[in-house]
């Protein structure tokens, strides 16, 4: 358990890692100190007023997670540029190039789900079935279908469509279906169930999510890259947005796209063999799982107590704190999975997820973590507590500018700002603050976008640079707009746990759907009033600061009509036909999609595609 790949056992490469994460602290600390300072002195410039204090501390608080997602970025790009052999830089390990090296292990392919569409979750399990035959290595395989799905019907459709795939398999043995009867520990549980019953069958487990989908050609990757490295005890692939046709989806996925793998090659730089576990999409080592890897209880009742429900950071910092490796394999190809196809559903994960990374204060503590362990688990944490101070930051700055017009008779502009600048001029250094802090927030999407424009043969997977530059602006404008909308959401929700609120367990809306005009009232008033309430306040107290503070107004008062229309199909049917914001895998359908029915095929097209080169699909009823 103790050994270490050769490149680690050399101390010229230990030495490397550990100069990278100096240079890496460095410019972090740095940065973090020069926008501090940058906004003290924007402030100080007549005193610093109780108000201002208070703002310079939550802008401090928040940076952090800012310098270190602009630094990945950067990083990221250029180390993508550096070298076309630039993959070992960030996965430096054994059998990179050894693309046809026998397997001789036994890999499981697991898939947990809770009241899914049955179909669907079939149909991608059969799809990374049968890519794994067109390898030819399938017999290295079995399949499993996980379920703690506790609705009758679906129990019984999820139960018919896998007996009739068994009985038009050739080889049925290999696939397998459990339902649990009582969802102890939900995925968790079930996951522990799978390595119980199963476990010492197999040396690895590729975990699937009920919307992700795998090609045998990165599966068969992974396991080759975990044979020639015994201490590697997970192996995260990057994971790309499935080919969608709703407008929402569509324009999410096409920033996240970019922004992920320009961040996660950045990360991986200086992470090395300590990076992220997302919980799906990944080999995993069975052993060391079993042993070192189950999940502890977490003291207290719910929300933060109980059961942990972002399991998969935790897991990483064990399988790290029993001496193994974790580590990413940052390259765009056959690993996806399916976005929330509305605003709403969006938000519904993502507050699952921010409850979820809340629990993790209370593992802070967890003896024999390594330090970089606690970073990535503090990393997880601060990436839903930067919303809170984000609106504290501004809601100080809106008070201050009432307290001045109640108490002085007069407004901030007209005590202060325009007696200090004079007539016609312009707070030239809050304005370079303001536009750093904008590029820095969307620095891996424009980086990411970049990185594309410079590669003449990934420019053209993407229809051109006017197609992925067209695509780029409106992911731009949509971020704009998400992106208050999301945090405010976060506000709420994070207010709402220390009074005992709580997400509860439940299967995932993934098919489109029209927002009803209602629905979106209902769930999205609260930014609609406070975009009300900033705009009116800055209207009344300081009306020059409105266009420093459109931004946010603009998307928190447009939250409902954006959650309508991008829920439509005017939108989501104009986007496809212009083919706006599309992926590479929209315009050229890998097999593994084909046979799913994904992008503009439909699903009885995709059985009879000619262009696959491959036998049709049977008709199984899975329409």
């Amino acid at each position: 358990m103790n050994a270490r790949p050769p490149w680690l056992v050399s101390g010229k490469q230990t030495a490397g890692i550990v100069v990278r994460r100096r240079i890496f602290l460095a410019l972090v600390l740095a940065t973090m100190a020069g926008l501090t300072t940058a906004l003290a002195s924007v402030f100080a410039i007549e005193g610093l007023t109780g108000f201002e204090i208070a703002m310079i501390i939550l802008f401090a608080l928040n940076t952090p997670w800012l310098s270190i997602g602009f630094w990945n970025a950067v990083i990221g790009v250029v180390v993508l540029h550096a070298s076309r052999h630039w993959l070992p830089h960030v996965l430096p390990i054994q059998g990179l190039d050894a693309g046809d090296a026998a397997i001789s292990s036994r890999t499981a392919v697991v898939m947990p789900v809770y009241n899914e569409t049955s179909d669907r979750v079939v149909q991608h399990l059969k799809a990374v079935a049968r890519s794994l035959d067109a390898t030819g290595e399938a017999d290295h395989y079995e399949l499993f279908l996980l379920s703690d799905s506790d609705r009758p019907d679906i129990v019984a459709q999820e139960t018919q469509l896998f007996e009739r795939w068994q009985a038009e398999d050739p080889r049925p043995d290999r696939l397998h279906y459990r339902h649990r009867r009582y969802n102890v520990r939900q995925k968790v549980g079930n996951i522990e169930d799978f390595c119980e019953r199963w476990g010492d069958r197999f040396d690895y487990m590729i975990v699937l999510d009920a919307d992700s989908l795998m090609s045998g050609d990165v599966i068969g990757r992974l396991v080759r890259l975990m044979q020639a490295n015994p201490t590697l005890g997970i192996l995260q692939s990057l994971v790309c947005g499935l080919p969608a046709s709703s407008a929402f989806t569509r324009v999410f996925q096409f920033g996240m796209r970019h922004g992920m793998r320009v961040y996660t090659t950045g990360s991986a730089w200086w992470q090395a063999d300590q990076g992220p576990y997302w919980g799906h999409n990944a080999i995993v080592r069975l052993v060391p799982f079993r042993k070192f890897c189950r999940l502890p209880t977490l003291p207290g009742r719910p929300p933060l107590g109980g059961e942990i429900l972002s399991h998969d950071q935790v897991e990483a910092v064990l399988m790290r704190r029993a001496g193994y490796e974790v580590r990413v394999l940052p390259i765009e190809t056959g690993s996806f999975e399916a976005n929330p196809p509305t605003l709403q559903d969006y938000l519904k994960r993502d507050l699952r997820w921010c409850q979820g990374n809340l629990q993790y204060f209370r593992l802070l503590g967890m003896p024999g973590i390594l330090p970089l362990g606690r970073l990535q688990l503090l990393l997880a944490i601060m990436m839903y507590t930067a919303a809170p101070v984000w609106y504290a930051f501004m809601l100080i700055g809106l008070a201050q500018f009432v307290w001045y017009a109640l108490t002085t008779k007069t407004t901030l502009h007209d005590e202060l700002i325009g007696p200090l600048l004079g007539p016609g001029e312009f707070p030239i250094g809050g304005a370079i603050l303001f536009v750093t802090i904008l590029l820095m927030n969307f620095a891996p999407k424009i980086l990411g976008v970049a990185d594309v424009f410079l590669k003449p043969r990934e420019r053209a997977r993407y229809g051109g640079g006017g197609a992925l530059l067209a695509g780029a602006l409106v992911e731009g404008v949509f971020g704009m707009i998400l992106a208050p909308i999301v945090a405010l959401a976060q506000t709420i929700f994070i207010v709402g746990l220390s009074f005992g609120r709580r997400i509860s367990w439940n299967g995932q809306t993934r098919d489109d759907r029209l927002v009803s005009v209602r629905e979106a009232i209902t769930g999205l008033w609260p930014q609609t009033l406070m975009g009300c309430v900033f705009a009116a306040g800055l209207w009344m107290y300081a009306p020059e600061f409105l266009i420093w503070g459109a931004p946010v107004i603009l998307g928190l008062i447009m939250a409902v009509p954006f959650a309508c229309a991008l829920s439509g199909k005017t939108w989501s049917r104009a986007f496809e036909r212009r083919r706006m914001c599309a992926i590479p895998e929209e315009r050229e359908l890998p097999p593994e999609l084909l046979w799913t029915g994904y992008g503009s095929l439909r699903l009885d097209e995709a059985r009879n595609a000619p262009e696959s080169g491959l036998r049709p699909l049977p008709d199984t009823g899975l329409h």
